[in-house]
């Protein structure tokens, strides 16, 4: 069982972030054999078909090369015209094969693991230049494994050649005594058929392979326990790093509250344990809105901003409470304490008219009725 470095086993699947870490760095399952097999298979495929046609392109231009006329030595410019028209016609006689080689050379790689590339796998690895790290690498489970495979993919390989040659033997011989241009199609054609086999028999080396190199890839990104409640606390966000960021936004969000006392109309305390200040703005037609509230040690500041912005400050402890626990900052306060509510503005606009000189003092506020429902206990 794989063991991490701190001795831990892994035995969890990986998630879908290792995985996704894994392939940007380049690891993913990959199987030279099966490259190996799709290759040689449409080499195979690609001399059957294409070989006649290759065969008789290319003796077109050995006949036209090797023929020519007295007039035609005495031009200079006639070596790089041949040259250039054979290289087309040669191009264009091999150019089916080799478009069919170039696909299956990038079709092969991402059959098994799928179409990635990695800037990071091309990077340059000073640790691979250790010489301690690659005699480890040599005698590692994995180096056996693949000279294992080496050594079964050369006696597949053998086997095949041989009991393709003893079959073919027939065919190899009669070539010696076909015409020249027979001759070669007819070798193009048994190289093919040798190379079909031999491909065949590298299959059984394939479907070992394949399999092999999935288990191997998903054995490297197996984790610890540890490492998914790590990678979930990431995720997540770690308790301290949450904890500190709410605290920033605790303290943002009191920063701008008490930014917005100044344009309150009133303050209602408890009288020292809580504060609300209120504000209410007939122009825009809506209820009083919370702008400010806090216990303790806040509604202090609160009360001291007040005083010194010449904020007027009531005391009514039921009203305060009420306020502090049904509304929001910067919501409208509930519906059922729109006639409390009305009665302090009220209290506070006649207030503001004595002080001016235009209204006697008004009564002290007396007791506000508060709905049973928003009432709450000191």
């Amino acid at each position: 069982m794989a063991e991490n470095e701190n001795g831990q086993d892994k035995t969890e699947d990986p998630t879908e972030k290792k995985k996704s870490e894994a392939r940007k760095e380049g690891q993913i399952a990959r199987s030279k054999e099966l490259n190996t097999l799709v290759i040689m298979l449409v080499g195979a495929g690609g001399l059957l078909s294409f070989g006649s046609d290759i065969a008789q392109m290319m003796m077109e231009l050995m006949r036209s090369n090797f023929i020519i006329s007295r007039e035609t030595l005495m031009d200079q410019s006639y070596m790089a015209k041949m040259l250039l028209s054979s290289g087309k016609l040669a191009l264009a006689a091999m150019l089916p094969f080799l478009v069919a080689l170039m696909l299956a050379s990038l079709i092969a790689p991402i059959s098994l693991g799928g179409w990635l590339f990695s800037a990071k796998t091309m990077a340059p690895k000073f640790s691979r230049m250790n010489p301690i790290s690659g005699l480890k690498r040599m005698v590692s489970v994995t180096a056996l494994i693949e000279l294992l495979k080496s050594f079964g993919k050369f006696l597949i390989v053998l086997v095949v050649a041989l009991v393709v040659l003893n079959k073919d033997k027939a065919d190899l011989i009669s070539i010696a005594h076909e015409p020249l241009e027979m001759a070669i199609i007819h070798s193009l054609q048994v190289v093919g058929w040798s190379t079909l086999w031999m491909a065949c028999g590298l299959m059984i080396i394939a479907a070992i392979d394949v399999p092999f190199q999935i288990w191997e890839a998903h054995k490297k990104l197996l984790m610890t326990k540890q490492e998914i409640r790590d990678e979930h606390k990431d995720a997540e966000g770690r308790p301290e790093v949450k904890q500190r960021i709410r605290q920033l936004q605790r303290d943002m969000s009191q920063r701008r509250m008490m930014e917005s006392i100044p344009t309150a109309d009133v303050i209602i305390t408890n009288p020292t344990h809580f504060a609300v200040a209120l504000k209410y703005d007939p122009e825009q037609g809506g209820a009083p809105m919370l702008v400010a509230k806090g216990t303790d040690f806040i509604a202090l500041k609160i009360r001291e901003i007040g005083a010194h912005h010449q904020i007027l400050i009531l005391e009514s402890p039921g009203l305060a409470r009420s306020i502090y626990y049904s509304t929001e900052l910067d919501q409208e306060i509930p519906a059922g304490l729109y006639l409390a509510v009305a009665q302090v503005l009220a209290y506070v606009y006649q207030i503001r008219q004595y002080h001016s000189g235009r209204g006697k003092r008004p009564d002290p506020l007396g007791d506000i009725s508060i709905p049973p429902d928003l009432q709450r206990d000191s």
